[in-house]
Order: C-alpha cells, then sequence, then structure tokens
C-alpha cells in the first residue's frame, strides 16, 4: 500500500472497522515515513461474467436498473428496491464464488422480487426464464397461484390450532 501524500511502498493499520453493511473493511492506516494517516476501504471483488464472456464487476446499480423496469408503475419505493439488491447482492456473495454468470444474477433477483410483487415478478422472469409462449405465463400463473394458496393454508391452519397440548384449557386458573 502506497501512502497517498508521499508514495512511500509501506504503511501500519492502525484501527481495523467493518462498514455498516458488512461488506468492507475500513483500515485506518500511517505512513512510518511522514506519518500521516489514511483510510483504505476492502471489499472482496465479486465479477459477472456475461453472455459474450467478457468480466465485469459486480454492480447493485445495474441489478436496481434491471428490477426498476420491471416495477415500472407498480406500488413498489425506491427502498423497497434498494433493500431487494442489496438482498441479491448477499445471497450472491454467499454463494463463496469470485465469478458468477449474469444469467445467475437474473435468477437470484426471482425470488425476493416475487416476494415483493407477483407482477413484477412475472415482467422479470419473462426475460430471464425466456417465455416464449402464452403458456409460459399461464403456467408462472399457475405456479403462483398455487404457491399463494399453500401460504393461505398453512396459515389458517397454524391459527385454528389450539394452542396447547389437546384436552387443556389454556384460559382460567389452575
Amino acid at each position: 500500500m502506497h501512502c497517498p501524500f508521499c508514495r512511500h511502498t509501506d504503511s501500519r493499520v492502525m484501527d481495523s472497522r467493518a462498514t455498516d453493511d458488512g461488506s468492507s473493511i475500513r483500515r485506518r492506516r500511517q505512513c512510518p515515513a511522514c506519518g500521516k494517516r489514511f483510510t483504505t476501504l476492502e471489499s472482496a471483488a465479486l465479477s459477472v461474467v456475461k453472455r459474450s464472456g467478457v468480466t465485469e464487476p459486480f454492480s447493485r446499480a445495474k441489478v436496481l436498473v434491471g428490477v426498476r423496469k420491471a416495477c415500472q408503475g407498480r406500488p413498489v419505493t425506491e427502498d423497497q428496491l434498494a433493500l431487494l439488491a442489496h438482498q441479491v447482492e448477499e445471497s450472491i456473495r454467499t454463494a463463496g464464488q469470485a465469478e458468477i454468470d449474469a444469467h445467475e444474477v437474473g435468477l437470484a433477483v426471482l425470488e425476493p422480487l416475487r416476494a415483493l410483487d407477483e407482477v413484477a415478478y412475472l415482467r422479470f422472469a419473462s426475460v430471464y426464464q425466456a417465455f416464449d409462449s402464452l403458456e409460459d405465463f399461464e403456467q408462472a400463473i399457475t405456479l403462483l397461484r398455487v404457491e399463494r394458496e399453500a401460504m393461505t393454508d398453512d396459515s389458517e391452519e397454524r391459527l385454528s390450532t389450539p394452542a396447547g397440548p389437546p384436552g387443556e384449557s389454556t384460559s382460567g386458573p389452575r
């Protein structure tokens, strides 16, 4: 690490802290030659391999652009989109790969987008899952309905289940 003031080739780490989102480390350094202090920010590089074979750094902003297009005209806030982009980046980073295929990034968007807005999910899925016909849309819609009904049935079942073992009253003095 070169000192930004005197270009000396060495520095001493005075303090290290993780950033608020935990994706990088902030280090406070001091140059032994000139004594001045400076800060560095270290993060693990995450690269995306595009269809053409070109590799570029992962960009949360590019995820936001794609998701924003899918959510156009939908009741989704910028904060929700930012949170979704953060979730996508975290899921990709937890995969533990330094390089990831661009198509995999698109697929990583699908699950959090479905939880956010089903119409936007269908718009986005039609691109990343290469829908070719109306049947592809119908199949995706049917799957969404089945999953929604299953979640509704599970919620109703939990509400109708008694809190204690059968035969015991959960209210009143003992």
